[in-house]
């Protein structure tokens, strides 16, 4: 039976906001670049893989500077748990809990 589960890169792509171990953070970002070359060997019908670094994370927790990151493998390997939506990530030894969020966006501005 094929699976349903969706893409993490899908819906990295499409964040707003990501939520890590129950941190949450709008400064995120994606290499671009390595995006495109994992889509143009989809498109070539090649495999893909690569160690070099996909999604960068930071938020500040408290006066913590948190930092995290992922290659695209590890965003490949990621399991998808379905319970609550989230992402079982691996970063070398440790183990990470990802949610991507599309719907939220921060603003400065004032209505006022």
């Amino acid at each position: 039976m094929p699976s349903d589960s969706p893409y993490l890169i899908d819906q990295l792509e499409n964040a707003t906001l990501l939520e890590i171990d129950g941190l949450y953070s709008w400064q995120f970002s994606l290499n671009e670049a390595l995006l495109d070359q994992a889509d143009a060997a989809a498109e070539a019908d090649v495999p893909f893989a690569s160690e070099e670094t996909l999604l960068r994370i930071e938020l500040m927790d408290g006066r913590d500077h948190r930092k995290w990151q992922f290659s695209y493998n590890d965003v490949m390997e990621a399991e998808y748990l379905e319970a609550d939506h989230s992402w079982s990530i691996a970063a070398g030894e440790r183990q990470h809990v990802l949610k991507c969020q599309a719907d939220i966006a921060a603003s400065a501005d004032n209505d006022d």
